[in-house]
């Protein structure tokens, strides 16, 4: 019992899925849906579109602090340079000052401040190209990516107007088709077009409006030439009976009954 409940049950809820997914799709393939849908597509496409646009932006708005910073770093570099050569140009020139002498040179306090600096100088130059490097390579493949994204970006704005174009050829289609279906039911007979009944009631009306007249025309007539017609009838049904009798013979015997049944009188009391 239980089962049978449930299988009731069951079938009640796949009777009203399926109205309802029936009903869905009669109401999604209406125009107006097609195209309202059509246009929420649309603005969701629209939507993450400039949302692209806006990574993208930030994406070259990155490149141009990474060209900002190279650019920079390359200046630092090349002034790091200039400073290191100063160095070793000044320590040279303490060389030269001591013709040679080793010993006297690096006792000289500038040597020491020219060996530090030149060290320093060194160092920051390492670390400062060693900086660029990684800098260049990440502007070049932030390049290389910004490219690719901007293909795609184009890509998907080509695809945006290609559906903005299917909307209006879909919409003429479901329309098109509609009028093809109500036309093809009207030849076979089974159209549910509103104006088909219209059409139909009309064509009763007048038919039953026309059928109405002829009754009142033949009932305006009716008594008299009934009774004309009956008369008629009468005569031609006697005359045709007169002339059979005559034919066969009868027509004398009973010209000659009737007088005698006229001559017939009733006794007095």
């Amino acid at each position: 019992m239980f089962s049978a409940i449930g299988r009731f049950f069951r079938a009640l809820k796949y009777l009203f899925t399926g109205k309802v997914d029936s009903a869905a799709d009669a109401i999604s393939a209406n125009p107006t849906v097609i195209s309202a849908t059509f246009d929420r597509v649309i603005e969701d496409k629209k939507k993450r579109l400039n949302e692209y646009k806006d990574a993208i932006s930030a994406m070259i708005a990155q490149e141009e602090n990474k060209k900002e910073r190279l650019s920079d770093l390359t200046k630092e570099i090349e002034k790091l340079e200039k400073l290191k050569a100063g160095a070793a140009a000044r320590a040279k020139s303490l060389v030269d000052k001591y013709n040679g002498d080793a010993v006297a040179v690096k006792n000289d306090p500038e040597y020491v401040k020219c060996q530090s600096a030149f060290k320093d100088f060194t160092s920051t130059l390492e670390e400062k190209r060693q900086r660029a490097t990684e800098l260049d390579d990440d502007l070049k493949q932030l390049i290389i990516n910004i490219s690719g994204h901007k293909t795609q970006i184009q890509s998907l704005m080509r695809d945006l107007e290609k559906i903005k174009e299917e909307k209006h050829d879909a919409v003429a289609d479901v329309l098109s088709a509609k009028e093809e279906k109500q036309i093809a039911d009207m030849v076979n007979g089974i159209s549910n077009d509103r104006t088909s009944e219209e059409l139909q009631r009309l064509r009763d009306m007048r038919q039953k409006a026309v059928a109405n007249a002829r009754v009142s025309r033949e009932l305006a007539g009716m008594d008299s030439k009934k009774a004309e017609n009956e008369f008629l009838e009468y005569a031609q049904k006697n005359a045709a009976d007169d002339e059979f009798d005559a034919l066969i013979g009868l027509g004398a015997k009973r010209e000659s009954a009737e007088p005698a049944a006229n001559d017939t009188k009733i006794p007095e009391a």
